[in-house]
C-alpha cells in the first residue's frame, strides 16, 4: 500500500477547490484502489467528513512532519496556489510544505497546477528555486507553462495536462433537480445559471450582469439561478444582484457537496460563470458556458476549450454578453459534438495527472527497491 499526501487549499468552503481534490481522489483510487491519502486541510473534520480521508491541520507542523516522513509522494495542487496575486503569504506557505517533504526524502509533484503569476522578486527567486527541487510538475494549461519557463524552472520533467475536475464523471441530474425544486424552480423553463464572485468592491461588472440576466430572461423565457461557488461568500453578491433583477431570480443559498454542483449546472441550459469551476462543472456536464475573466486562469481554460471570452470584469458590457448568449443558444448538433469531444480529450488529459503521480511512486519503489538489492550483493 503507498501513502500519498495532499496539499492544497482545502477546508475553506471553496466549491472549486473541494472538487479538485474530490476529482484527485476519485481519480487516484480508480487506479489504486488500496493507496492512503491524508490531505492537509484548514479543517481536518470538514475534509474527513467530506472526502472520506485522512486530515491534518495545515499549520500542526509535527502532524504534518510525521505523515510526510512515512509517505511516497506529497501532491501539491491542484488549482492556482502558486501566485503571489491574491496573496503572497498563502505562496511562501505551499512552497515550506514542499521544501519540507523534500528535507525529508519524500518526492513533490505538483500536480495540474495552474501557475502564476508570481510578479514579486523574492517570489519568483523562491518558486524559481524550489521549483526546480522537485521531482514531478503538470500543468492545467500552456499559460502556466509559459509562466514556469519565465521563472527558468527548467530540472523537472514537466507535462501540459488538464484541470484534475475535467476527470471526473458526470453525475445523475436528479439531484439538481431536487434541489431546484425545493428552492421554488418549478415547471419546464429554460434555466440560465449565473456564478459570480466579489471583486475589489467593482460595481460595472455586477450592473452589466444584472442587465444581461433582465434582458436574457425576457428574451427566452428563462429563469435565472444564481449558484454560489465560494460559501458563503459568494451568497451576499448573489443576493444583491438577484433583487435587481425584473424576472424573480432564484439565490441557491446551501453549501453544497461536489456531486450536487455538477448535478445543478446540468440541469442548466446555460452558464454564465466569474468563477473558473463552475464553468469546468459545465464543460464536464457538456453544458454551453460563457466566461467572463478576473484572472489569466479564466482565460486559459476557455481557449483550451476552444471558446471566447465575453469580456473581463473591467470592459464587460451587456449587449456582448446577451449576443455570446445567442450565439451558443440554440447549438447546432454539430457543434455540441465538437465540444463533447473536446471535453473528452481534455478528461483523457486530467486523467494523466494522477497516471503520472501513481507511476512515479513506482520508479521510487523500484529504484530503492534495486539500491537494497545491489548493496545487499
Amino acid at each position: 500500500m503507498s501513502e500519498i499526501v495532499i496539499s492544497g487549499y482545502y477546508g475553506f468552503g471553496n466549491a472549486g477547490d473541494e472538487a479538485m481534490l474530490a476529482a484527485m481522489i476519485e481519480v487516484l483510487t480508480e487506479l489504486a484502489s488500496d493507496i492512503k491519502i491524508t490531505v492537509i486541510s484548514g479543517n481536518p473534520e470538514d475534509t474527513c467528513r467530506r472526502h472520506g480521508v485522512a486530515a491534518v491541520y495545515r499549520l500542526n507542523f509535527p502532524e504534518i512532519i510525521k505523515v510526510l516522513s512515512r509517505s511516497q509522494l506529497l501532491i501539491s495542487g491542484g488549482g492556482s496556489l502558486l501566485q503571489d496575486v491574491t496573496s503572497e503569504r498563502s505562496l511562501y506557505y505551499y512552497l515550506s510544505i514542499m521544501i519540507l517533504a523534500k528535507k525529508l526524502g519524500t518526492p513533490v509533484m505538483l500536480y495540474a497546477q495552474g501557475i502564476g503569476p508570481v510578479r514579486g522578486t523574492l517570489a519568483r527567486s523562491a518558486m524559481r528555486y524550489i521549483g526546480n527541487m522537485v521531482d514531478l510538475i503538470t500543468v492545467r494549461d500552456e499559460g502556466s507553462l509559459a509562466e514556469l519557463k519565465r521563472l527558468n524552472v527548467v530540472k523537472p520533467p514537466i507535462h501540459v495536462t488538464a484541470d484534475p475536475v475535467l476527470a471526473m464523471h458526470q453525475v445523475d441530474k436528479q439531484i439538481g433537480r431536487r434541489i431546484l425544486r425545493n428552492a421554488g424552480v418549478e415547471g419546464n423553463v429554460p434555466l440560465i445559471g449565473i456564478s459570480v464572485r466579489e471583486w475589489k468592491d467593482w460595481k460595472h461588472y455586477k450592473d452589466v450582469l444584472v442587465e444581461a440576466a433582465n434582458q436574457l430572461a425576457e428574451e427566452f423565457g428563462a429563469r435565472i439561478v444564481f449558484l454560489p461557488m465560494q460559501w458563503p461568500e459568494d451568497c451576499a453578491v448573489s443576493k444583491r444582484m438577484a433583487i435587481r433583477t425584473k424576472s424573480k431570480a432564484i439565490v441557491l443559498t446551501e453549501e453544497y457537496t461536489t456531486s450536487e454542483l455538477l448535478s445543478l449546472v446540468g440541469n442548466f441550459d446555460m452558464l454564465i460563470g466569474i468563477r473558473l469551476h463552475a464553468l469546468i462543472f459545465a464543460a464536464v456536464m457538456h453544458v454551453p458556458m460563457v466566461g467572463i475573466s478576473y484572472d489569466p486562469k479564466i482565460d486559459r481554460f476557455l481557449e483550451s476549450l476552444g471558446e471566447c471570452l465575453a469580456g473581463d470584469l473591467q470592459n464587460l458590457d451587456a449587449q456582448s454578453l446577451v449576443e455570446k448568449v445567442r450565439q451558443l443558444w440554440p447549438t447546432s448538433k454539430a457543434a455540441k459534438q465538437s465540444k463533447v469531444e473536446q471535453s473528452t480529450y481534455l478528461r483523457d488529459k486530467a486523467f494523466q495527472n494522477a497516471e503520472l503521480a501513481l507511476e512515479l511512486i513506482s520508479q521510487r519503489k523500484w529504484g530503492k527497491a534495486n539500491h537494497e538489492k545491489n548493496n545487499m550483493a
